[in-house]
């Protein structure tokens, strides 16, 4: 490329960071993402050859919720109660499933447990939260070269939208950390929601502008916008062009209200909890019913550094109260055969108890899977008597990810060439739970 032409292309793509701004300003469309990342050439990794193994879904949606900042697996899905240096205070109580104990502090899901399977064998290689919450999402290690795709996004990559009217993939909380599309294009991110009690935001036109207004508006950026993309027609700007078009449609979509919890009953708001935390999960329940595909929660901060035994109780009555409302609404909905439900952490605590009465940052932990094709009342793995140690089936980030992957019938063995070249398959190697569903 000579001088005249990169400063041409420098002064175009100025103009479209420009009309962006305009664009969310002036005509109300504020689900658009930053401009700039659409216009390289390199913006959308291909496929390359075909899965030697079709795997049938099991699940339709996932909802993942995700426990930030360490999750206590002894005060929770794997309590040693023969051991009570490494319990604290915590006490372990039966539930559902027979020979499955829990922590005291999920009285509720003790009832569910028979929908559930234990996973108590999950180790991480990383006990810095940044790096192990990236690995947990993508299967990746964290690296300054590359950003690698979250789970959702896979899926929106190989199976797009549910609904073509909404987005395949939410995430509702608010941790910045979240890797999102990967190398992928960004329409396989998610839509971000910080607070599902406020709706989804920038959905309306501006104060003031009528419908007819707005579309007259969108018509002039429409006509300002044709030398540009016929003099620049790759595939980064059809990309930023669609995800426009995809954000209008969603504005004027009746499937909006599926972010409406107002239209909710007072009973129903009241089951899932007046925390955050629960009417999150109450918004993924519509979503899924309205046909977005993966929906994260999250949940935190676990870090219980200092005062494990009241931080964990607390956090543990919001989890609770939300996921055994959510997984009873489900069934009683007749979604959850359908929607696979993933509960995990970027890893555990110790079991040994610091001064400060707390628990510190630990490689082995547990999650959990309800619904979706895997067979409730079961536990698989297990950790020596003090919850230190995997002494059977241990599970990698990896291995759980593939387990989400196979139950939606994403072909894990096909290969991805990222925008530099580099081979990626969903989930890395890891290795599906296959013996896990019924």
């Amino acid at each position: 490329m000579n001088m005249n032409a990169s400063s041409s292309l420098r002064c175009e793509l100025d103009r479209r960071r420009f009309m962006t701004g305009a664009a969310k300003s002036l005509l109300g469309v504020g689900l658009l993402p930053a401009g700039e990342h659409f216009f390289s050439g390199k913006a959308l990794a291909a496929g390359q050859g075909a899965a030697t193994a079709r795997q049938v879904p099991t699940a339709r949606s996932v909802i993942y919720l995700y426990m930030t900042g360490g999750q206590s697996h002894l005060d929770t899905w794997d309590p040693k109660p023969e051991n009570k240096e490494v319990m604290g205070a915590t006490k372990t109580i039966k539930t559902s499933a027979d020979g499955v104990l829990i922590g005291e502090y999920l009285p509720r899901m003790a009832t569910q447990m028979h929908h559930a399977c234990v996973i108590n064998s999950v180790a991480t290689n990383t006990g810095a939260h940044e790096q192990a919450n990236y690995y947990m999402h993508t299967s990746f290690g964290l690296r300054g070269t590359i950003k690698h795709p979250g789970m959702g996004a896979w899926l929106s990559f190989y199976q797009g939208a549910g609904n073509p009217s909404l987005p395949p993939y939410v995430y509702i909380g608010n941790d910045s950390r979240h890797p999102g599309a990967g190398f992928f294009p960004k329409k396989h991110g998610p839509l971000m929601v910080n607070n599902p009690e406020a709706g989804l935001q920038n959905v309306r036109p501006p104060k003031g502008v009528s419908e007819d207004r707005f579309a007259m508006r969108r018509d002039l950026a429409s006509a300002m916008d044709v030398e540009f993309q016929a003099e620049w027609a790759t595939r980064g700007v059809k990309a930023y062009a669609d995800m426009y078009d995809d954000a209008v449609r969603l504005m004027k979509s009746d499937d909006l209200r599926a972010f409406d919890l107002t239209q909710e009953s007072d009973a129903v708001r009241q089951a899932y909890g007046k925390e955050t935390f629960g009417q999150g999960c109450l918004l993924a329940r519509r979503l899924v019913e309205h046909g977005v595909r993966f929906i994260e929660v999250s949940l935190g901060s676990w870090d219980t550094h200092t005062a494990n035994f009241i931080n964990t109780p607390r956090l543990c009555d919001v989890l609770d109260i939300a996921l055994s409302a959510l997984v009873a609404d489900l069934q009683a909905r007749g979604l959850l055969e359908s929607t696979m439900i993933v509960v995990s952490s970027e890893f555990g605590r110790t079991p040994k108890i610091n001064q400060n009465q707390g628990r510190d940052h630990y490689p082995v932990f547990s999650s959990v899977l309800i619904g979706g094709g895997i067979q409730g009342g079961q536990k698989y793995g297990a950790t020596d008597k003090d919850g230190a140690q995997v002494v059977a089936d241990k599970v990698s980030p990896p291995d759980l990810n593939a387990t989400i992957g196979y139950a939606l019938g994403l072909p894990l063995d096909q290969v991805i060439y990222s925008p530099t070249k580099r081979p990626f398959t969903v989930a890395d190697k890891g290795q599906p739970l296959t013996q896990l569903f019924g």
